[in-house]
């Protein structure tokens, strides 16, 4: 049985949980209590030297780092394929992929952050800035998408590694503006997906 050291609010182990829905795989979780530090625990630094979450156990293998996870899923359990043949193509989903995670991923829990200290300490230039810089990245987005259903052409991991922030864009006070039409349709064929409704059930977001 797989097994998934999970925070529920980290993006990073959503990501791995949408691949986990994806693929229709079974999984234990175990709640690793961020909040207490419970990462840096003896016992989950002999799984992830790094002290963090998410790290999946199968087969008597343990894998940190969500993107690693995800590739690993992919190739022990290729059905359905969410990476595609083609090496080149491949490879472009890796670097979407990496571009989520420290643009947009990244910068979203910034502006997080800033956002849950006290009304007073709020800085709200830095929050502007966050802003903006999440919307040059749909920005990006609205160019790669262009005559396309999604970012590599089919559906892939590169599609899966945006979705946990953009669920938590309106929470963020960031609106997708209406001239991204390919980000906002994007959008709409990602929301219909089983794994992303349940997603949203779980984070309380329906």
């Amino acid at each position: 049985m797989i097994k998934l050291y999970d925070f529920p609010q980290s993006p990073y182990c959503q990501k791995v949980r949408l691949v986990l829905a994806e693929k229709e795989l079974s999984f234990d979780k175990v709640f690793v209590d961020l909040m207490k530090n419970e990462q840096k625990s003896p016992d989950m630094l002999r799984l992830n030297p790094y002290g963090k979450v998410p790290v999946l156990a199968d087969e008597g293998e343990a894998i940190y780092d969500s993107t690693v996870i995800n590739e690993y899923l992919e190739d022990e359990y290729p059905h359905p394929p969410l990476m595609p043949a083609d090496s080149g193509a491949r490879a472009r989903v890796r670097m979407f992929e990496d571009f989520a995670d420290n643009s947009f991923t990244a910068q979203g829990g910034l502006l997080a952050a800033e956002l849950r200290k006290a009304a007073e300490q709020v800085d709200q230039d830095r929050v502007q800035r966050y802003r903006t810089d999440l919307i040059r990245v749909l920005e990006f987005l609205e160019r790669q998408l262009e005559g396309k259903d999604y970012i590599a052409g089919e559906f892939s991991l590169a599609d899966l590694a945006f979705i946990p922030r953009m669920l938590q864009l309106p929470k963020l006070g960031v609106e997708i503006p209406d001239r991204l039409r390919n980000v906002l349709s994007w959008t709409d064929r990602l929301l219909e997906r089983a794994s992303v409704r349940q997603l949203q059930q779980e984070l309380g977001l329906v």
